[in-house]
């Protein structure tokens, strides 16, 4: 039987360690100076939709908290105890974060209903706007940094982190038309989009559980990734066939085993 483990990107592990913690530390700035300017927001306009998202960026923050010290767990070195490496720690995050998720979407729906049956005006909505619109282009550049490394590493935990924000930009770019619909004269619309808001964060929560289940189950490469290990493995002019091809993701590592 043979076993080998390849990394997901086309770099040095010593590379792919720095942009993972790198993308770990931008997603927490990012994260907290939203949370300062959402808050300030929120509390000068009292807004549901808005605090939807003041609450969703500061479970970012968590997230991406937890996304840091399981990464640093994740990208240590095998042990005796743990001869596949920890690889594992970032599948363990994204439930950790899918948890979070959930939890705050919970919180909106019931906060939700309550506010659809007795609605507030909005005010100072240009506030709220301003924000909205400064957390859309940061959001912007945070992804397209995350996308990167996403692409050079592989990282489950960064991809898990990705998701969230690119659901922040849904979210912030309906919080704008809430807070213009609640202008206008339909106040409804405020918990209503909170409301749609929820699901949607209900439904990302879903993908990262299922993202990390298949990660902790060992799930098989997909199959053109398994037919492309095939060819190679019966391409050496020394053998003569292959059978039981087993493959699995941990981390950034692939771990590959066949009987030759």
């Amino acid at each position: 039987m043979t076993e080998t483990t390849a990394n997901a990107a086309p770099i040095l592990p010593e590379a792919s360690s720095r942009l993972m913690r790198q993308a770990t530390y931008a997603s927490i700035c990012v994260a907290l100076v939203l949370i300062v300017a959402k808050l300030v927001a929120w509390g000068v306009s009292d807004s549901l939709s808005l605090m939807a998202t003041l609450i969703d960026s500061t479970l970012d923050a968590l997230a991406s908290l937890i996304n840091l010290l399981a990464v640093r767990h994740a990208l240590s070195p095998a042990d005796r105890d743990h001869r596949f490496g920890h690889g594992k720690a970032e599948a363990l995050a994204g439930l950790g974060q899918a948890t979070f998720i959930a939890g705050s979407a919970g919180y909106l729906l019931l906060e939700a209903s309550r506010r659809f049956f007795n609605p507030q005006p909005v005010e100072a909505y240009g506030i709220g706007m301003a924000v909205m619109v400064f957390s859309i282009v940061a959001t912007l550049g945070l992804l397209a940094f995350q996308r990167q490394v996403i692409r050079k590493t592989g990282s489950v935990a960064i991809t898990a982190d990705s998701l969230h924000y690119k659901t922040d930009l849904m979210v912030n770019g309906s919080v704008i038309v809430a807070l213009w619909l609640s202008v206008e004269g339909w106040p409804g619309f405020d918990p209503l989009f909170a409301v749609a808001i929820a699901l949607y964060i209900l439904y990302s929560a879903w993908e990262i559980v299922s993202q990390a289940f298949d990660h902790l189950m060992d799930k098989e490469l997909p199959d053109e990734e398994r037919e492309q290990i095939k060819a190679i493995a019966r391409s050496h002019r020394k053998v003569r066939g292959m059978h039981d091809l087993r493959s699995r993701r941990s981390g950034m590592a692939t771990f590959i085993q066949l009987h030759l």
